[in-house]
């Protein structure tokens, strides 16, 4: 059974469920990707999770990482960011598989079904258009054939009528037959009408609009078919991923066996197991004797009672316990002590001290601060010039790109426009009646003036960014890198380090105290400031900040209209002073 022979009458009935269908597929469409969606948001949580419990790199070497409950639990979050994957892969194969395949097959079918419906109407609107002229035939013959009644009355009427001539009896006769003849044409074209018109009827009912109603069956049908290929996908999307989902799940259970209680309780007596004997039984003193008061002095003075080891302990030991997480159980002995210092060597190094890495990050702090202070030099240029020579090398390079980009913009629309009254000029003189050439003397002039003004420009401006040691590309490249990563070390295209990036030995030790001692290097905060606009931030030394952001205040203006200022994840740079309103401590 098929449409085209038992709904050969329900075209409005087919039209409607066959766009009732491609409605279903799209609500489906819908449906999967806020399921996506859902899956998506559930994997980011679960990403955000194990890194808010994951410990941070400074803390994986406390002592607790080398308990096993400890290293289970951080197997826990790995496999827990393990299955978050598999829910992201979950959306990802959702979308990819079903969402845009569907989407994309929709479209397809509406432009299908769209063809099969502008055909049932075309065929509709041939029908109609023959039973128009059927109809008009029909009337034509009918209107035709009364006029040839009454003129054949009529010409019985003058030829029975005494008083009629001859000749107007032979005219009504002529007339007669005449419209005779018209009727019989009118006829005979009426009934080729009829016949052309029940041919195409025929055709239309029996072989157009059944052959466009099986079309949209197999188009419904296909219809139907891919859907349920996508209500399949969407479970197996899930099953494929669910053995690599048992997998850290079976991870998880194994983090939870690998838990050795034992083991644990041995790495703590390894980690903190002093090494120190047991005080011994403290000795009877019989003053009754006569002890040396000395000797007995002396006696007392050994470190065998509780009360002297405890106060050995925190006097001088104990700092083996406190440093314990930053030294290496195998390099410290038990017993060692911090050397004192001998008087016959001199007094102790004026630089150490007793905390050599406080020296290292004064040191460190010294070998920084100049690079800040030459940024300053920079920003503290006396007048604005037409090459931005008072700008930072960097940033100097960044306006005298755009400033030639603005002048080749504006070079080429005055090139363009010279052509064109060019051209208009060749069109006045081949045809005078359009205008008179000469007209467009002063706009050319003007046009050719203001070219050799730009072509100047242009010139002093490629000297300029030649001097600052900048390329068209390479600049592009760099402000690029820049705005996007906000990093001071620029790379050239070929890969070859800029002088801006050249690195500092002072910048390679500050690197590696950088993790452990980020605290130590922070200068304090004098005050805070709230910005009152957007700041980009987009030249070196400089740091970007939006309106209503409120900053810690590093350094006051010194007079250049520049403010040192940090956010609270430590970064660093320079603000418009006239952006911010600032408040400093008392």
């Amino acid at each position: 059974m098929d449409w085209g022979t038992e709904l050969w009458d329900q075209y409005d009935i087919i039209e409607k469920h066959t766009q009732s269908g491609l409605e279903l597929v799209e609500k489906y469409v819908k449906f999967v990707k806020e399921r996506t969606e859902i899956e998506q948001n559930y994997a980011k949580q679960l990403r955000n999770l194990s890194k808010k419990y994951n410990l941070k790199r400074s803390s994986k070497d406390e002592p607790e990482c080398r308990l096993s409950s400890y290293q289970s639990f951080l197997d826990i979050l790995n496999e827990m960011n393990d299955y978050a994957g598999q829910r992201e892969l979950i959306a990802e194969n959702m979308m990819m598989n079903i969402c845009i395949d569907l989407t994309k097959y929709l479209q397809e079918l509406k432009q299908e079904r769209k063809t099969y419906l502008m055909d049932a109407k075309k065929a509709q609107q041939s029908l109609e258009s023959t039973y128009k002229q059927l109809d008009s035939s029909k009337k034509r013959f009918e209107r035709e054939w009364r006029e040839a009644e009454r003129a054949a009355q009529y010409a019985e009427k003058t030829d029975q009528d005494i008083n009629a001539t001859k000749a107007d009896v032979e005219k009504a006769k002529q007339q007669a037959h005449m419209r005779a003849h018209v009727a019989e044409e009118c006829k005979n074209d009426y009934a080729a009408q009829l016949q052309k018109y029940n041919k195409e009827q025929n055709q239309f009912y029996f072989n157009d609009m059944p052959l466009i109603f099986n079309k949209l069956q197999d188009l419904d049908e296909r219809r139907v078919q891919k859907l349920a290929q996508g209500y399949i996908l969407f479970s197996d999307t899930e099953k494929h991923v669910m053995p690599i989902i048992g997998k850290c799940l079976e991870g998880i259970t194994k983090a939870g066996t690998n838990v050795n209680e034992r083991n644990d309780s041995m790495v703590v007596i390894e980690q903190n197991k002093s090494g120190f004997e047991r005080p011994g039984d403290v000795e009877f003193e019989d003053y009754s004797q006569g002890i040396n008061r000395a000797s007995s002095d002396s006696s007392l003075g050994t470190p065998k009672g509780p009360m002297d080891l405890l106060g050995k302990n925190r006097s001088k030991n104990f700092w083996l316990f406190s440093k314990r997480s930053k030294l290496s159980p195998s390099t410290v002995p038990p017993f060692s002590t911090p050397p004192a210092p001998s008087p016959a060597n001199g007094p102790p190094s004026p630089k150490f001290g007793r905390d050599p890495l406080s020296y290292c990050l004064k040191e460190i702090n010294k070998t920084v601060k100049p690079r800040i202070s030459s940024f300053r030099t920079l920003r503290r240029s006396a007048t604005v010039t037409e090459d931005f020579a008072h700008l930072p090398p960097e940033q100097r390079r960044k306006r005298l790109q755009q400033k030639l980009e603005e002048i080749c913009k504006e070079l080429q629309k005055e090139i363009d426009q010279s052509e064109a009254l060019g051209k208009m000029k060749d069109v006045y003189e081949k045809n005078p009646q359009m205008g008179d050439p000469a007209s467009l003397a002063s706009q050319i002039s003007q046009t050719s003036q203001n070219i050799e003004r730009l072509r100047g420009e242009l010139n002093k401006y490629e000297t300029w960014l030649a001097e600052a040691g900048g390329r068209g590309d390479t600049l592009r490249y760099k402000t690029h890198t820049f705005n996007n990563n906000g990093a001071h070390d620029v790379q050239s295209p070929d890969g070859a380090q800029s002088d801006e990036s050249t690195p500092d030995p002072s910048q390679a030790i500050y690197a590696e105290f950088d993790d452990d001692f980020e605290d130590d290097e922070l200068t304090a905060p004098i005050g805070k400031c709230t910005a009152m606009y957007n700041f980009p931030g987009a030249s070196e030394g400089t740091i970007s900040m939006q309106e209503g952001e409120v900053l810690a205040v590093v350094e006051e203006d010194k007079g250049d209209g520049w403010t040192r200022v940090r956010r609270n994840n430590g970064d660093e740079g320079y603000i418009p002073t006239s952006y911010v309103t600032i408040t400093l401590n008392k």
